[in-house]
């Protein structure tokens, strides 16, 4: 057995390791909310406690699984010397998508009868706390850690174990796509579109610029001004 063959099997096996693991820590704080309904449930401040144990558990957890790997986080994409062009980058393509769901999709598929657009409202629960809560939820369990978990630790740790990097970043990319859509759980074609197509968008985003920053302002800006507008719209 060659050193090489040792070598992809071990960064196979911490890759699978630190994916399911990392998926437990995203809904485990939702199941704990959404089954005692402590405090509330899944909304109000409680929301604002997802966003932040998703972030420190799953940041932690590929710390140590890129710490094993003998890598960092810079490996994953974590640059930010580029960020204002990057920033900008991420802005258009959220806001874009933001104004696509909100003046066409959204008001062509029942609108506020959706069942995710009854989700966020039942969040929000049409007080402040909620909505600041959700978008901080939307921006730091979403914007960021699903960014550097999905997108930076998923296609670049996994596209390592590949003597072809071309084809293994395509395959990698394609793989991260299905599991961030599934994860999400769509039921019907218009969940699939909405998934799908903003989910593309960030990962073509993070493959042509080689880094976070892009993606993490894409998703980040979508989740913040499509929870404000569906606010807006229905509790203003």
């Amino acid at each position: 057995m060659s050193k090489q063959h040792i070598g992809t099997a071990k960064t196979l096996f911490i890759f699978i390791f630190t994916v399911l693991i990392g998926f437990i820590l995203f809904i485990l704080p939702n199941l704990f909310f959404g089954i005692f309904k402590i405090n509330g449930g899944l909304s109000g401040i409680n929301l604002l406690f997802i966003a932040l144990f998703q972030f420190t558990t799953v940041t932690s957890l590929l710390y140590l699984s890129l710490k094993w790997l003998g890598k960092d986080f810079k490996f994953i994409g974590w640059n930010w010397k580029q960020w204002r062009n990057d920033g900008m980058l991420g802005i258009i393509i959220g806001l874009s998508w933001t104004a696509i769901q909100v003046l066409f999709i959204i008001p062509n598929t029942s609108g506020a009868e959706r069942a995710d657009i009854k989700q966020m409202l039942d969040m929000m629960d049409g007080t402040l706390l909620s909505t600041v809560s959700y978008i901080a939820l939307g921006v730091i369990g979403g914007g960021i850690t699903e960014e550097i978990y999905n997108r930076g630790y998923f296609i670049n740790v996994l596209k390592s174990t590949f003597k072809n990097q071309k084809a293994g970043l395509w395959l990698s990319a394609l793989l991260s796509v299905l599991f961030f859509a599934l994860g999400h759980m769509p039921s019907n074609a218009i969940e699939w579109i909405d998934i799908l197509v903003p989910t593309v968008l960030y990962t073509l985003l993070f493959i042509y610029t080689e880094r976070l920053t892009a993606s993490i302002f894409a998703h980040a800006i979508y989740n913040s001004t499509a929870i404000l507008i569906v606010y807006y719209l229905y509790f203003g």
